[in-house]
């Protein structure tokens, strides 16, 4: 694997069913007594919780994605790039001397690597179809936040996360926005889509604030579908909400398009354009999501 393989899982989905199965936890990786304090993270998810709760990661893999996937929370001056996720630089890891290493099933063929360097825990957001990311992610958030020192501060992210999708939900009610269906889609070309159904994090966020997911067909492990874009034609009473990034001439291509100027929500100007936000985040990510879900669909009236 290259220094693309997590870009690569972001763009095109081509592990996509890695992060829901289940890893037996190994007997060597076991959570230091002490809270740790030099704590490595393989997974963007798990260093925006870290960034959250004042525990930032001392290194990341491929810090350099985190402005075209992430956003927010920034990210912290002074953390190391040990490059590629599958790859990474090990001499770095050695001289880092980290108390803890925070991984994912996804990354499970390297764990054994990791835990010689450091105690390794991983963690399970993604599920098989049918999963609850946003669920998962507040228990994750509480053991990654003991395991660091700071639950007081896991709890306050967690109430914070709550707190966002309830003000959502309430203000989806108020303005009669929860009354139509929303497809939520990254482009992988101008011909097909990944659109995010039961079991991802963004179709919990819709779940948790009123909102109706178009995609209703069952999705892979990490909660999407990857299409082409005339299956959604199934929700012609849809809006279409897509996220950035997005490459500079599939919006071009798709307006010559005539599939894609024959969708009922495109005759009818149904389409938002989202900012980056992290598809296979935690709790950061959700609220994100769910802020910027809900200035997007406020610039249309209910019944556009």
């Amino acid at each position: 694997m290259t220094g693309l393989s997590r870009r690569a899982l972001l763009r095109a989905g081509l592990a996509a069913g890695a992060l829901g199965m289940a890893a037996a936890p190994s007997a060597r990786a076991e959570t230091p007594v002490s809270p740790a304090r030099r704590v490595v993270a393989m997974d963007f998810g798990l260093a925006e919780t870290l960034i959250e709760i004042g525990r930032p990661p001392i290194a990341l893999p491929d810090p350099g994605e985190w402005a075209d996937w992430v956003v927010e929370p920034a990210l912290p001056a002074g953390i190391a790039n040990l490059g590629a996720d599958r790859e990474p630089n090990l001499e770095l890891l050695a001289a880092l001397r980290p108390d803890l290493i925070v991984t994912t099933p996804y990354l499970a063929g390297i764990r054994p690597l990791l835990e010689d360097f450091a105690p390794t825990r991983e963690f399970s957001i993604y599920a098989p179809p049918g999963g609850h990311p946003y669920a998962l992610s507040v228990a994750a958030t509480r053991a990654l936040a003991a395991a660091v020192g700071r639950p007081t501060e896991g709890e306050a992210l967690i109430d914070r996360a709550d707190a966002t999708m309830a003000q959502a939900r309430a203000r989806f009610a108020e303005t009669g926005m929860a009354e139509r269906p929303v497809l939520v889609v990254n482009f992988l070309d101008t011909r097909h889509v990944r659109v995010y159904g039961p079991g991802s994090l963004f179709g919990d966020v819709m779940a948790r604030t009123g909102l109706v997911n178009g995609w209703t067909r069952t999705s892979n492990y990490w909660g999407f579908s990857t299409v082409g874009i005339e299956e959604l034609a199934q929700s012609p009473a849809s809006r279409l909400v897509y996220l950035e990034p997005i490459s500079p001439d599939t919006l071009d291509k798709l307006a010559q398009s005539p599939l894609w100027n024959s969708l009922a929500f495109v005759k009818a100007g149904r389409i938002h354009r989202l900012p980056p936000v992290l598809m296979f985040g935690m709790l950061p990510a959700a609220m994100r999501f769910a802020r910027q879900l809900s200035r997007a669909l406020e610039r249309e009236p209910s019944h556009g």
